[in-house]
């Protein structure tokens, strides 16, 4: 086991970095590049961009490594606890490791690794609420045109691909009173948006179309009439126009339904990533899977429904397969991490780095 990796990792979890609230857990990673002989900076977003030399070679293409800072909630108070060869959270939150797991796993890789190409390594913020970092990244001090992220839960899954996504935020306006003395004068604007809601397609729709409400808000008593309702949807889908065409069904569907009882409906429709897929044959797929057959693992391509910084990266033109860390039961409490698996991702990214360097 690798003792060093292990404390770090632990020692990273223990750092709040909800979205938005990443700059702590940014210090300790330039600490920490530069221990292990990088060189590293923050872009005007506060993402970290770092560079590492060439080892064991020359004259080879750079190749980009990229992770993300932030944790979704509970994350705050973390506490890890190793036991019987898993880290799990002591307390009521998130243990981190999606995706400090990675991080951790990546600057074992640049520490040991007896071979690699020039390396840089890209750490975004805000990646949990709508890849933002990434998306505000200085892409101007990233050289690579090719590499890996490391942010998928599974070793056996290549992450190939992923969907094109649209964030729809809606609040609907109805007329307040008395629940009790006069509620014929009032526009409930919580049944406005429950009756909008309960017409929507929601769930899997197809293979690689999904749609979702994940949060709703409204009233301010229990005897009054709710003048203000707000609710957060989203749609995703690996064809752009499906999407497209689906979001703007639940943008009419919402309007309608909800205007039935006389609400006023405002409605903010975002595209949050445009879909996109790498070939199975493209190198950080070729290298990722023979690194992982060196080390016991056939791993398959996967397209997910799920969005990751390799969508920004990819419509950017850099490359980018997304592999596994070990992380196990993601945005949850319940979430954990096997030392074992830890240290077979660390494995399979040190010999893309010999691959890459070869």
């Amino acid at each position: 086991m690798s003792k060093q990796m292990i404390e770090q990792f632990m020692a990273m979890v223990r750092i709040d970095s909800e979205s938005g609230n990443e700059a702590r857990m940014m210090e300790y990673l330039l600490g920490a590049v530069a221990e292990i002989g990088g060189t590293a900076s923050l872009d005007g977003y506060g993402n970290l961009i770092a560079s590492f030399p060439p080892k064991g070679c020359t004259d080879k293409e750079p190749v980009l490594l990229s992770c993300h800072a932030d944790t979704v909630k509970p994350g705050v108070g973390i506490e890890p606890v190793l036991a019987d060869g898993v880290i799990r959270s002591h307390g009521d939150t998130i243990l981190g490791a999606d995706d400090k797991a990675g991080i951790a796993e990546a600057l074992e890789a640049l520490r040991t690794a007896p071979r690699r190409p020039p390396v840089e390594l890209a750490v975004s913020r805000q990646e949990e609420v709508g890849l933002l970092g990434v998306k505000h990244m200085d892409f101007g001090r990233i050289t690579a045109r090719r590499g890996f992220l490391l942010d998928n839960d599974t070793l056996d899954t290549i992450v190939v691909g992923g969907p094109s996504y649209f964030a729809i935020d809606v609040t609907v306006h109805g007329r307040a009173a008395h629940a009790g003395m006069e509620p014929e004068k009032g526009i409930n604007a919580v049944q406005a948006a429950a009756r909008a809601i309960a017409a929507l397609r929601l769930g899997r729709l197809d293979a690689n179309t999904t749609a979702n409400v994940g949060v709703i808000n409204g009233g301010l008593i229990r005897n009054g009439v709710p003048a203000l309702c707000t609710f957060l949807a989203e749609c995703r889908s690996a064809e752009h126009e499906k999407a497209a065409a689906l979001a703007a069904e639940m943008e009419r569907v919402i309007r309608r339904e909800a205007e039935h009882s006389g609400s006023r409906v405002e409605i903010a429709t975002e595209q949050m990533c445009r879909a996109v897929t790498i070939p199975e044959d493209a190198w950080p797929v070729r290298i990722a899977q023979q690194a992982y057959r060196e080390i016991g693992i056939e791993a398959k391509t996967v397209f997910i429904t799920g969005f990751t910084d390799a969508s920004i990266y990819n419509n950017r033109g850099i490359e980018m397969a997304v592999v596994g860390v070990g992380a196990q039961h993601e945005h949850s409490t319940e979430e954990c991490i096997a030392v074992a698996d830890m240290e077979k991702a660390v494995a399979a990214l040190v010999e893309m780095l010999r691959l890459a360097a070869a």
